[in-house]
């Protein structure tokens, strides 16, 4: 990442963690594509969401940086999907690492790479889909390495490699509403697809059978431990939420972009009150207005805001989230509600959060990138003293550096610091 030194653009910039996977349109020279990445910040964000709640078979991470471990991966520059310019195109780019690692003797190359492009190039395309009615760009290209292991001598080492993927906007579309693994191939035959810079072949007729997913050309894949998910830090699990929980009698809207559009008119001068009105408890993001995205299928009302934890709650990322919701999410609950006593047309708040220490330097390393993301009759029985906070964690999403995560507040805050 560009380095800078003015305070401005260190504002900046720690404006745009709240974004999480999202690059901030200020470090963007380029005045076309700075512009294009300020008119969709609610969509690509909303992009970001859709594919941290994907469950890849193995751990993908958004990255400025490729072929890095899953420990630098955690400390690294997150901020991924831009537009861009590839090959004289305007591009939506979304670059990332995905931690699976393919045998060199049993899979070929182009193997590998339809590999990815299955288990997780597809995903990503199909929940960028809405993004391709933007007249703005003209292709999808996306970049993620994998890892492969090859016996030399033999000894087994391992590198990476990288898969980049472009593929036009109407491809796209037609990718999202494909029913079934055939017509998708179909689609992706318009694909342009490099490995290690090198043009490769996945759907000729000679790759036909083994792009069927059950076919034995497919073998399964077998990671060793330097490219296995790191273990996430034992935390006692919580008591289920009941079967009549809040978040599970809830009920998606229409999310198409018309209707998040006249939601956003509908409700703009209160959103503006909100602002206004909460501003200094909130902290809210002040390039990144509350909105309306689409997420699982429904309708949620995002707001970026800042949470400053105390500098002792930065030895862990779940005590970190866990102090942020405890005393700065939870505390707006019921103001914010308050706002809504009407019923509300949309399905719930996704509290874009960008916490950092008391105290820490502006830099990459000093903040947390969390969402917290809620239904609308979770929130209504938190905010009336129905349920508790434990409980409202439960019944939604919590998402640290894109990945959800299961956060257990009591036992996430007694950690000691590390």
């Amino acid at each position: 990442m560009r380095r800078t030194s003015g305070l401005l653009l260190a504002c900046w910039w720690l404006a745009g963690t709240a974004f999480a996977q999202v690059l901030s349109p200020p470090e963007i020279l380029d005045t076309e594509l700075r512009e294009l990445q300020q008119k969709h910040m609610a969509d690509l964000k909303s992009v970001a969401v859709a594919i941290s709640s994907h469950q890849f078979p193995y751990r993908f991470y958004f990255s400025r940086k490729l072929d890095v471990t899953e420990e630098q991966e955690r400390a690294t520059d997150q901020r991924s999907i831009q537009f861009a310019r590839f090959r004289n195109q305007v591009v939506l780019q979304i670059t990332g690492n995905y931690f699976a690692s393919y045998s060199a003797e049993l899979m070929k190359k182009e193997d590998r790479a339809r590999q990815t492009v299955k288990d997780v190039m597809i995903p990503v395309l199909i929940a960028a889909a809405p993004l391709a009615q933007e007249q703005g760009f003209q292709s999808f290209a996306l970049e993620i390495s994998h890892h492969v292991r090859k016996k030399t001598l033999g000894v087994t080492g391992e590198r990476a490699e990288n898969v980049v993927l472009t593929l036009p906007r109407d491809a796209v579309t037609r990718l999202a509403s494909a029913s079934d693994l055939e017509e998708q191939n179909l689609v992706l035959r318009q694909a342009v697809v490099l490995l290690d810079g090198q043009p490769v072949s996945l759907w000729g007729p000679e790759s036909a059978e083994s792009a069927d997913p059950q076919s034995p050309a497919d073998p399964p894949l077998a990671p060793p431990e330097k490219s296995a998910p790191a273990t996430v830090p034992a935390i006692p699990q919580p008591s289920p939420v009941p079967a009549a929980s809040p978040a599970a009698s809830a009920s998606a809207h229409d999310a198409s972009p018309d209707v998040l559009k006249s939601l956003q008119s509908k409700y703009q001068v209160t959103l503006d009150r909100i602002v206004h009105d909460l501003d200094s408890q909130a902290r809210f993001v002040g390039y990144a207005p509350p909105v309306f995205i689409a997420f699982h299928q429904g309708v949620y009302l995002q707001l970026s805001l800042t949470a400053p934890v105390p500098a002792d709650a930065d030895g862990s990322r779940y005590r970190s989230a866990a102090v942020a919701f405890d005393e700065h999410i939870a505390s707006l609950v019921r103001p914010i509600m308050a706002y809504f006593k009407e019923d509300a047309n949309f399905d719930g708040i996704d509290f874009s959060t960008t916490i950092r220490p008391a105290g820490a330097a502006a830099d990459a390393g000093s903040s947390l990138a969390a969402e917290y993301i809620f239904s609308v009759p979770a929130l209504r029985s938190y905010e009336q003293y129905d349920s508790t906070g434990q409980q409202l964690i439960n019944s939604g999403f919590v998402l640290i550096n894109g990945e959800r995560v299961g956060l257990d507040l009591q036992a996430a805050e007694s950690r000691s610091s590390r």
